[in-house]
């Protein structure tokens, strides 16, 4: 797969790294002489370039791309390469960093963007997740499937404690990924009961998220928040 990261900056190149280990082709791009730095990623092609310039993404070969990341530290920058990725060259994926939670709700299907990734938001996330059970944590917005990646910690007071995974009648438009018991990360099977303490990951449309709380935690065990806002 051919991926073509603009921004190479810290984010940009520890993706750039994971990427290459995995066997994919990479392309950073950045305007700064500073950034570029071949030595820190030897196995990448790099382009000193404007990544908001079509002459620039020219001589990427965006088109023959299958996904474009938008990681630099500028969100005005991340939305342009974005657009540009998604109209003017097709690429199938588009992933898109977000740095000001505030301008979250741009990061949308209409800006090209398929998949956003807020840094503030996924490290709140993850500390809620650490500490909370019982409440629903939005861990990723999927922009255009209109969906998010969830997680629960199912407490110890669940009515679904001990069913079996395919006797649930799950809200619409939600779908189980993994349970994660202790060290062990599990692919759901029918046949799987459920467990106090299973950490569950659903991809959920927004619609359903309070359905799915509601169903897997009893509401009088959940701690105070009154009603659920956006995490």
């Amino acid at each position: 797969m051919r991926v073509v990261i603009a921004g190479a900056g810290a984010v940009g190149r520890s993706v750039a790294g994971e990427l290459l280990e995995n066997g994919h082709e990479v392309l950073l791009i950045d305007k700064s002489p500073q950034a570029v730095s071949v030595d820190r990623v030897p196995d990448a092609e790099w382009l000193l370039a404007d990544a908001c310039e079509i002459t620039s993404l020219d001589e990427a070969a965006l088109e023959r791309c299958q996904v474009v990341i938008a990681a630099s530290g500028d969100d005005k920058v991340n939305l342009v390469v974005s657009l540009l990725a998604k109209t003017e060259y097709g690429v199938p994926r588009v992933v898109a960093r977000v740095n000001n939670p505030k301008n979250e709700w741009l990061f949308n299907e209409a800006w090209g963007v398929d998949v956003a990734v807020s840094t503030p938001r996924l490290m709140s996330a993850l500390v809620e997740e650490a500490v909370s059970v019982g409440d629903l944590v939005r861990l990723m917005r999927f922009s255009q499937g209109e969906a998010n990646l969830v997680e629960l910690t199912l407490p110890d007071t669940a009515t679904l404690v001990g069913t079996r995974v395919g006797e649930v009648a799950w809200p619409q438009n939600t779908a189980l990924v993994t349970i994660i018991r202790g060290t062990r990360v599990l692919i759901p099977d029918p046949d799987d009961a459920l467990a106090a303490g299973d950490e569950l990951l659903f991809v959920a449309s927004p619609e359903q998220e309070r359905q799915l709380e509601d169903l897997l935690s009893p509401r009088e065990g959940r701690g105070e928040r009154g009603e659920r806002g956006e995490r």
